[in-house]
């Protein structure tokens, strides 16, 4: 999760880069090999999403799902239930602290899931990321 100061695709291709800055470009690249978007403006400067940050290639291939086919992003949309928990649809981002972002990203990392057989998203994470 990334706080963001708005939904503009500078500040997506911001996180990005932080993100890729946070993994290093080699596993950036073994780990977020695609990415599936929904066809919002933050998302629409595809060169600069795919582009890495620390490297003069590319770090990702975009996709974009069909509109009106949320089903597309299926677990994108079940983890924005998740997150709404946590931060319920109107919260002003403006007023959420970095330190409750990451309270809540600890929290759902380590959630065990029945659909990942009772581990946690965080336990898998570290597995494949090792594996890798």
């Amino acid at each position: 999760m990334e706080l963001m100061p708005d939904r503009t695709a500078d500040s997506v291709v911001a996180a990005l880069d932080r993100i890729e800055r946070r993994f290093g470009s080699r596993l950036f690249r073994l780990i977020f090999r695609t990415i599936t978007v929904d066809n919002g403006g933050e998302f629409a400067d595809v060169e600069r999403l795919e582009r890495s940050v620390l490297t003069k290639g590319k770090r990702t291939k975009i996709y974009y799902c069909h509109p009106y086919s949320s089903y597309e992003r299926g677990s994108n949309e079940n983890e924005n239930k998740i997150v709404r928990r946590h931060f319920p649809k109107g919260t002003d981002f403006g007023k959420v602290t970095a330190a409750e972002v990451k309270r809540a990203e600890s929290w759902i990392a380590n959630y065990p899931r029945k659909i990942l057989g009772w581990k946690t998203s965080e336990m898998l994470f570290r597995e494949a990321v090792a594996a890798l």
